[in-house]
């Protein structure tokens, strides 16, 4: 069991709640396990992981609707919940739903790993997700992230890479410092587009609230009431990994993902992540999940690839 606030602070509660309560008593109803109480422009919850969260969803389509619609009714309440498909299947469909991003798409976790990363995100503050490209280690934290920005969890989303050559060498790359460096974060800002309208996301990086900058960026820096991503750990040093690890302040989450067979070090062996992760790893609060190959959901040819690539390393 938790316990949750949701705030409305964007929104006239009365257009969610209705007259008097009759909407959000309706919804509360599909939820007879959850104890819930609006009072104010808060909505507190208390009831489990699953039942919390498909709450939080709810509540989100609801208030996407009212800015498309001048008035919410009970047809609106009982649409979130007709057309799901019935048996144990349906539940667990609408468990693996995240966020939902623009025009309405849903994002989701879509495999075994993915939905533990989900799942971890309630039990721990430090997630290390390791495996190799292309299982959606980065995109499933970054709607994480998302939620929980949306949700008011968190007051920052902080997404940082560290700038390392993979092949080509900062000072030959034509621009100033940040037309440099945008090359390496630009897998983040795809994926925050396509949960985020353009507008609002230029409008929250600009104020702030998501902050995308190399690794290097948060030396002496305390992060706190924030969600902060490290990608591609496995370019940090043991020392980079400490000090990032050590930005950690209050009400914060932070997620570590990288793949240690992609090393772009001079030296393999001054990689911080495996080290990080064994010192690290029997500390209550922290969490360690190893995506595999069978995580991968970029196209089918890709999970052959990464098998070719190991098979013929090993065989080396």
């Amino acid at each position: 069991m938790i316990e949750k606030t949701i705030t409305l602070d964007e929104i006239d509660p009365v257009d969610i709640y209705g007259v008097n309560n009759k909407l959000i008593d309706l919804l509360s109803g599909f939820f007879p396990n959850m104890k819930v109480v609006a009072r104010g422009s808060e909505i507190l919850l208390r009831g489990s992981i699953s039942d919390v969260r498909k709450f939080e969803e709810k509540i989100n389509i609801l208030i996407e609707k009212r800015f498309t619609k001048s008035r919410l009714n009970e047809d609106d309440i009982n649409s979130l919940f007709d057309g799901s498909p019935k048996g144990d299947g349906a539940e667990d469909s609408e468990q693996d739903i995240i966020v939902y991003g623009n025009e309405g798409r849903i994002i989701r976790a879509r495999t075994k790993n993915q939905r533990k990363l989900v799942e971890s995100y309630y039990k721990n503050d430090l997630i290390f997700a390791i495996g190799p490209a292309g299982t959606g280690k980065t995109y499933t934290a970054i709607a994480l992230a998302v939620r929980a920005l949306k949700n008011k969890e968190v007051k920052k989303l902080i997404l940082t890479r560290p700038a390392v050559e993979a092949g080509e060498r900062l000072g030959f790359l034509p621009g100033d410092l940040r037309e440099k460096l945008d090359p390496y974060l630009q897998p983040l800002y795809d994926a925050l587009r396509d949960m985020i309208p353009a507008k609002k996301l230029e409008f929250l990086i600009e104020d702030g609230t998501i902050q995308i900058a190399p690794l290097a960026y948060m030396r002496g820096r305390t992060l706190e009431s924030a969600f902060v991503i490290l990608d591609e750990a496995q370019n940090t040093t043991y020392g980079q990994l400490k000090m990032f690890l050590t930005r950690m302040g209050g009400n914060s989450k932070f997620v570590v993902t990288g793949d240690a067979t992609q090393i772009d070090l001079p030296h393999k062996s001054d990689s911080g992540l495996i080290k990080g992760v064994e010192l690290l790893g029997k500390i209550k609060g922290v969490c360690r999940i190893d995506f595999g190959k069978e995580d991968i959901v970029r196209h089918k040819l890709v999970s052959k690839i990464v098998q070719a690539f190991d098979k013929h390393e090993a065989e080396q």
